[in-house]
C-alpha cells in the first residue's frame, strides 16, 4: 500500500508537468488552430537559457527569472511572429509540418552547440524524504505537484475570473463574433502564445533537475502532453489537466505493475480508446459541424 501511494504521488507530479505543456496545446489550438509539434523542445529549451545564464555567473533565482522571460520572448512572440504567422496563411498542415521541422532545428542545434551529454540542473527543493502515513515521500515530488498544480490553478482562475480570460475564450469560441464584440483579438492571440511560453518554461524548472537537462528530453514530453491534451479533451483547459493527470499516474502505474519496456503503449493504448469511444475525450465537449 505505501508503495502503491507513492507511486500515485510520484505519479501526479509528473501528470502536473503533463498538464502545464498539454494546457498550451488546447490554447494554441482554441485560439489559433496552431498544433505546435515543437511543444516539448519548447519545455527543454528553457533549462538550457537558465544553465547558460548560471554560466555566466548569474544566481540561480535571477537565472531562472531571465530564463522565463527570455523564453517569453523566444518561444511565445518570436514563434507566432516568425513561424505561426506566415505558415497559417498556407493552412494547418503547412504550419504542423513547420513545426515539425523546428522541434528538429531545436533538438540538433541544442545539441550542437551545449553538449550531448546530459546535465545537472539546480533543484527549487531539496531531494529529501518526508514520512506521510508511514511511507516515504520525496519532497521534490511533493514541490513539483503543488508549484504545477497552483500554476494550473490560477491560470484557470484568471481564464474563468477576469475579463481578460473571458475574452480569451470568447476569441477561442468564435473569433469573428469576438471581434465584432469589439475584443482585440490579435492582441488575446499573442497574450494566449505568452502564457504558453511561460507554461512551457515554468515546466522546464520543475521537471529538468529530476530528468536533467538533454537535448532529447523534449520528445516524451512532448509526446506524452498531446496525448494527454486529446485524452481529457483537446477543446477544453480543463480536459487538458484532467489529461495529464490520468496519463502521469496509469504511466508510473503501468512501469510498476506491466513492465517499464511498454510503459509507453499503455497510454498510447489509452488515446486508441479514447479516439474510438470518446473522441472529445474524458472531460471535452462533443462538437457538431453543419456541412
Amino acid at each position: 500500500m505505501n508503495a502503491l501511494f507513492d507511486l500515485i504521488l510520484s505519479g501526479l507530479a509528473t501528470g502536473a508537468i503533463y498538464a502545464l505543456v498539454a494546457i498550451g496545446f488546447t490554447l494554441l489550438w482554441q485560439t489559433s488552430q496552431t498544433i505546435n509539434f515543437a511543444q516539448g523542445e519548447f519545455v527543454m529549451l528553457p533549462a538550457f537559457f537558465v544553465l547558460a545564464i548560471l554560466n555566466a555567473g548569474a544566481p540561480f533565482w535571477l537565472s531562472a527569472i531571465i530564463g522565463v522571460l527570455l523564453s517569453a520572448v523566444v518561444l511565445g512572440v518570436l514563434f507566432k511572429l516568425i513561424v505561426v504567422d506566415p505558415m497559417l496563411r498556407h493552412g494547418v498542415l503547412p504550419l504542423a509540418i513547420a513545426t515539425m521541422a523546428l522541434s528538429v532545428g531545436i533538438k540538433e542545434s541544442v545539441k550542437q552547440f551545449y553538449s550531448a551529454e546530459a546535465s545537472p540542473f539546480p533543484s527549487l527543493l531539496p531531494n529529501t524524504q518526508l514520512t506521510i502515513w508511514g511511507s516515504p515521500v520525496s519532497l521534490q515530488n511533493i514541490g513539483v505537484l503543488v508549484f504545477g498544480l497552483a500554476a494550473v490553478l490560477s491560470l484557470n482562475l484568471f481564464l474563468e475570473r477576469t475579463s481578460t480570460g473571458r475574452q480569451m475564450q470568447a476569441t477561442a469560441q468564435n473569433p469573428a463574433v469576438a471581434r465584432i464584440v469589439g475584443i482585440p483579438v490579435e492582441r488575446m492571440i499573442m497574450l494566449t502564445f505568452l502564457i504558453n511560453a511561460v507554461l512551457v518554461a515554468l515546466a522546464s524548472l520543475l521537471v529538468t533537475p529530476v530528468y536533467l537537462a538533454k537535448f532529447s528530453s523534449g520528445e516524451v514530453l512532448g509526446q506524452a502532453a498531446f496525448v494527454a491534451a486529446i485524452v481529457g479533451g483537446f477543446n477544453q483547459v480543463r480536459g487538458a489537466i484532467a489529461g495529464g493527470l490520468v496519463i502521469g499516474v496509469v504511466d508510473n502505474l503501468a512501469a510498476a505493475y506491466i513492465s517499464t519496456q511498454y510503459r509507453a503503449a499503455v497510454p498510447l493504448a489509452m488515446l486508441i480508446a479514447i479516439i474510438l469511444f470518446r473522441p472529445q475525450g474524458l472531460v471535452g465537449r462533443a462538437e457538431e459541424r453543419t456541412v
